[in-house]
């Protein structure tokens, strides 16, 4: 049996565990399939509002027959019950620096050339946003997208915050929440495939690609993102803990 057919196998076991559980916790509807590529792989860039943010995702990929694959520290392949599970079901470890950095591209390469899903967070963590709207991104999205040439769909989500709130540790399974996923067009990053990667470039890339994450977010909110992304790195909003207007930072 090859690795390929191992990976579903083990997708399948899994997803008859979770599937069912994320149903009863939670009401869900699609939306923005049409944007789904069809016959190649592609980079999906998600927003992270909460630790079960994976599942949520997973679960609509799984939905639309295709296998998802997460970029996971590679730490975590180390873990009793979960590195196991990362490992059956080929997820990609990220490595930085030599040849480690070397081999995490090419396992992402192998997921694009595989017609593959590779789902990333482009904000590296948790956004810290008070409100919980999309943060500053990291450009390491930017670089596989510039590196691999797939394309890059935003994909967006809300409501799972509702089950389980940001760095919480109890599930709120009643009322039952509803979750909305809402996949974008692929962002339009060609004028920047075949040039160097400078700092420059990343920025502009990964600009775009949260840029169009954080209006597909406002859409399925229905309210007006902030006209400037929380930046947890900016020593004001850093060290004094104030929003995007002076406003002290809301807890969560």
């Amino acid at each position: 049996m090859g690795e390929s057919a191992k990976s579903r196998i083990t997708f399948t076991l899994l997803a008859s565990v979770v599937r069912p559980a994320m149903n009863l916790m939670m009401g869900r509807r699609w939306e923005g399939m049409e944007n789904l590529p069809k016959g190649h792989g592609f980079i999906a860039c998600a927003n992270h509002v909460t630790e079960i943010d994976p599942l949520v995702i997973g679960h609509f990929f799984y939905s639309q027959g295709i296998l998802p694959r997460y970029l996971a520290k590679a730490s975590l392949f180390k873990a009793p019950v979960l590195g196991p599970a990362l490992r059956a079901t080929k997820q990609v470890p990220v490595t930085r620096g030599g040849s480690g950095a070397a081999a995490s591209l090419a396992a992402a390469q192998a997921v694009i050339d595989a017609d593959g899903a590779l789902i990333i967070y482009p904000e590296g963590t948790l956004t810290r946003d008070p409100d919980l709207w999309p943060m500053k991104g990291r450009t390491g999205a930017a670089r596989l997208a510039l590196q691999t040439g797939a394309p890059v769909l935003p994909v967006a989500q809300w409501g799972a915050q509702d089950v389980l709130p940001r760095y919480g540790k109890m599930l709120h399974l009643f009322p039952r929440k509803r979750v909305r996923v809402l996949v974008g067009r692929p962002v339009d990053l060609s004028d920047l495939h075949g040039v160097p990667l400078t700092k420059t470039v990343l920025d502009e890339a990964t600009e775009r690609i949260m840029a169009e994450l954080t209006e597909l977010v406002a859409s399925l909110r229905g309210e007006k993102a902030p006209a400037k992304r929380w930046d947890p790195a900016a020593k004001g909003q850093r060290s004094a803990g104030r929003g995007y207007n002076g406003e002290t930072e809301k807890t969560q």
